[in-house]
C-alpha cells in the first residue's frame, strides 16, 4: 500500500510526463486495434470483392474429355446430381460455393443455344454463407444478349425448348463472350428439357486454399478423389492466383507497418522513463538512504509503467475502435456491417499486452535508477 500510495502521488505530481507516457501507450493501442479491425474487414472486403472473378474450380465426370470441355465449354459426360450433396455434406475448409450446372447444346425457335442448368447454390458446413450467382426460379430463364437480340425477345416472353415452356424473367447485358449465346434456366427444368433427370454435366465451386503450403491443386484433387473417385478436378489458375496475390498484398501492408508504430511508441515511452529517473535522482537517493531496498525502488517505477500501460490500454482501445468504426463503413462498403460491433477479445489483449509493453519500455531506466549511488546523489546535493 506504501508503495502504491507514493506512486499515485508521484503521478500526481508530475502530470504532464504521466500523460505524455499514457499517450505513447494510447498511440501504440490505438493504432493496433484500428489496424487490427482494418485488416480483418479488408480480408473480408477483398475475399467478398475476389469472389466476383467467379468459381475457379471445376469438378467434372472422370471419364469427360477436358480437352473438348476447354474448347466448347460444355463437358460430353455427366454425372449423378448426388456428388454434389456428396461435397456438401463434408466439413472441409478447402472449397466452398458449390454450384452443380447442366449444360448442353438446344434449339430455340430454331436458333442453336447453350442451355444451362442452375441449381441453387451451397456452402459447405461451418463455410461463410452468401450466394455468387442468382437463383433461377423453376419455369424462367436468363436469356444470354445474342439470344434475345436475334429473337427479339424481352422479359415476360416466354420460349419453348424441347416442349418445355420457360417465361423469359431476364435479358442479360453483353458480355462478348459465350454468355451471350447461353439460356439460363433451374437444373429440374434443364434435366427435362436434355432428358437427363438426375444428371449434371459440373460442380463449380470457389477454392480456400490462398495460403495453403505446397500445390493446392494437389492438395483438392486428393481431398475431392477421396470423396468422388469417379470425378475429376482442374482449377483456373488465373482467378486463383489473383485471388492469393491481392490477399498476401492486404497483409504484408499490415505487416509492414506495425512495427515501426510500436518501435516509435517503445522508444517514446523509454525516452520519457529516462526522464522521469534523472528528475527523481534527489528522491531516489533520499528513498535509498531511508532504508528503501532495491526491489522497492523498481516497484516505483514499474509500478508507475504498469498504470500507464493499463490507462493507456483502456483509452487507446476506445479511440482505435472509434476510429474503426466511424472511418471503416466509408472505406468498406461491402463489410461495413460486419464492422460495426467492438472486438472485446481486442481490448482484453490491450489490458494485458500494453502494461507489458509499457514495463519492458521502461525497465533499462528502472535499472539505472536502482543501481545508481545514493550517497553521490546526495553529495551532489
Amino acid at each position: 500500500m506504501v508503495i502504491l500510495r507514493m506512486i499515485l502521488k508521484e503521478l500526481w505530481h508530475r502530470k504532464v510526463n504521466f500523460l505524455l507516457a499514457v499517450l505513447a501507450v494510447m498511440t501504440a493501442v490505438a493504432f493496433l486495434v484500428a489496424f487490427f479491425t482494418a485488416s480483418k474487414a479488408s480480408e473480408r472486403e477483398t475475399a467478398r470483392l475476389m469472389l466476383k472473378m467467379g468459381y475457379n474450380l471445376r469438378i467434372v465426370a472422370k471419364d469427360a474429355d477436358i480437352g473438348g470441355y476447354l474448347i466448347v465449354g460444355i463437358p460430353d459426360k455427366t454425372m449423378p446430381e448426388s456428388y454434389l450433396e456428396k461435397l456438401a455434406a463434408q466439413n472441409s475448409f478447402s472449397y466452398n460455393h458449390l454450384l452443380a450446372t447442366l449444360e448442353g447444346k438446344t434449339k430455340c425457335r430454331g436458333l442453336d443455344v447453350i442451355l444451362t442448368g442452375l441449381a441453387p447454390e451451397v456452402c459447405a458446413p461451418g463455410q461463410a454463407k452468401g450466394a455468387m450467382t442468382v437463383a433461377v426460379a423453376p419455369g424462367t430463364a436468363y436469356v444470354g444478349y445474342q439470344v434475345a437480340q436475334t429473337l427479339s425477345l424481352h422479359k415476360g416472353d416466354t420460349i419453348e425448348l424441347n416442349g418445355k415452356t420457360l417465361k423469359v424473367e431476364r435479358c442479360l447485358a453483353e458480355s462478348g463472350e459465350l454468355d451471350d449465346m447461353r439460356i439460363q434456366c433451374s437444373l429440374r427444368d434443364a434435366q427435362e428439357i436434355l432428358e437427363l433427370p438426375g444428371q449434371i454435366t459440373a460442380i463449380k465451386a470457389v477454392d480456400c486454399l490462398c495460403f495453403a503450403q505446397g500445390d493446392p491443386v494437389a492438395t483438392l484433387r486428393k481431398e475431392i478423389g477421396a470423396i468422388l473417385p469417379e470425378a475429376q478436378v482442374f482449377q483456373a489458375k488465373s482467378v486463383a492466383e489473383a485471388r492469393t496475390k491481392q490477399r498476401q498484398m492486404v497483409r504484408n501492408v499490415f505487416a509492414v507497418l506495425l512495427p515501426f508504430v510500436i518501435i516509435a511508441c517503445g522508444v517514446w515511452i523509454g525516452v520519457l522513463a529516462v526522464t522521469n529517473v534523472r528528475d527523481r535522482r534527489p528522491e531516489i537517493g533520499l528513498l535509498r538512504a531511508l532504508g528503501y531496498n532495491t526491489s522497492s525502488v523498481m516497484l516505483l517505477f514499474l509500478g508507475k509503467a504498469l498504470l500507464v500501460g493499463l490507462v493507456g490500454a483502456g483509452v487507446g482501445y476506445l479511440v482505435g475502435t472509434g476510429l474503426g468504426l466511424h472511418f471503416g463503413p466509408g472505406v468498406f462498403e461491402i463489410t461495413a456491417k460486419a464492422m460495426l460491433q467492438p472486438e472485446l477479445s481486442l481490448f482484453i489483449r490491450a489490458c494485458i499486452l500494453a502494461p507489458v509493453f509499457a514495463m519492458i519500455a521502461s525497465f533499462v531506466p528502472t535499472v539505472i535508477a536502482v543501481t545508481y549511488d545514493p550517497a553521490r546523489t546526495l553529495t551532489e546535493e
